[in-house]
């Protein structure tokens, strides 16, 4: 068990990362791309991220990536640098001007439990070469297994965060972290992760903790293994589905006719009373509609793929999808 040590301080600066985090997201599906577990809503990603690296003759050039992320136990802190909050570029930057001393000791932690090739040597003295060679690895990884993917990945981190945002309105930074039971639980200024792999005592020393809602990460959640690095947790988040790509075809038949049935003034008004967020009760008054009819709305629309909700307690909360958004914006 992880357990996260707060202070008054700590609270105050504990927020959600403003949206999915593009290096976090890379990193985490090498895990989910070569682990054991096989999450239907991931399947076809996995076979198609596979079929691409066969055709492409990436495999090699992308070696050293995934040696750095066996699909179990430790993966280096440096792959992951906090400055990935400010997007792909600025994490890119940091990993390649990551100081050679902590290159050595992640890797020197790495190498004792798993097999190296030899171009990790290079790698741990901080060659620029090598840390040139390994951000273009991660870019030529990204343009073929997250790239294409993005919006839905977008999507679900973006649901997540609405929830988060409605449980601080709610309850504050105190609801906020109540809300990320059940694989986490938070009493008495304690943040408890159960089932994470190691026992771990974390004390943030009022630095706060970043939370990162996460599409790839698995079920237990993720923190860096350095506690003088800046504070960060990775959660996972709900995936709304199977992962396709931008491109891929969407509309099954059974799709088309529930799009037919979005055809209505009702609909349309139940989906604009989403757009930052809305529970089937407040529909329902928004709409002057009752709480059923505000649910059979609300249902169609999320058959059609164009709604995701989540249920909070007694109250069930509905978010767009891009899908969602791009029917409103039209």
């Amino acid at each position: 068990m992880l357990k996260i040590h707060f202070s008054g301080e700590d609270i105050l600066r504990t927020r959600v990362a403003p949206a999915a985090d593009p290096v976090w997201e890379l990193v985490l599906s090498l895990h989910v791309l070569r682990g054991r577990t096989r999450d239907p809503l991931t399947a076809n990603w996995r076979r198609s991220v596979a079929r691409d690296l066969r055709q492409d003759s990436a495999s090699e050039q992308l070696r050293l990536l995934f040696a750095l992320n066996p699909p179990r136990g430790y993966f280096p802190d440096f792959l992951t640098p906090y400055a990935s909050v400010g997007g792909f570029e600025a994490g890119l930057d940091a990993v390649r001007s990551t100081p050679t001393e902590l290159l050595h000791r992640d890797l020197s932690v790495l190498a004792s439990e798993n097999q190296l090739p030899s171009s990790a040597a290079a790698l741990a003295r901080g060659e620029v070469s090598a840390l040139h060679h390994l951000a273009e690895s991660m870019e030529q990884y990204r343009s073929l297994a997250i790239s294409p993917y993005w919006g839905r990945i977008q999507a679900a981190v973006a649901a997540d965060r609405t929830r988060r945002a409605r449980a601080l309105l709610d309850g504050g930074v105190e609801g906020l972290l109540t809300s990320l039971r059940p694989a986490m639980r938070w009493e008495s200024g304690v943040l408890e992760v159960h089932s994470y792999p190691h026992s771990r005592e974390l004390h943030l020393d009022g630095r706060g903790l970043l939370l990162v809602p996460s599409f790839f990460c698995a079920a237990t959640p993720v923190a860096l293994l350095d506690p003088a690095l800046p504070p960060v947790l990775v959660y996972p988040v709900d995936r709304l589905g199977a992962l396709v790509s931008a491109d891929a075809s969407a509309a099954s038949g059974a799709a088309r006719e529930s799009l037919a049935a979005l055809l209505g003034r009702t609909r349309a008004a139940v989906l604009q009373a989403s757009d930052e967020g809305c529970t089937t009760g407040e529909v329902a008054r928004q709409l002057n509609i009752s709480p059923a009819a505000a649910s059979q709305h609300a249902t169609v629309l999320r058959n059609a793929g164009l709604l995701v909700s989540h249920r909070e307690r007694n109250s069930v909360l509905h978010t767009l999808t891009p899908l969602g958004r791009a029917m409103l914006d039209a």
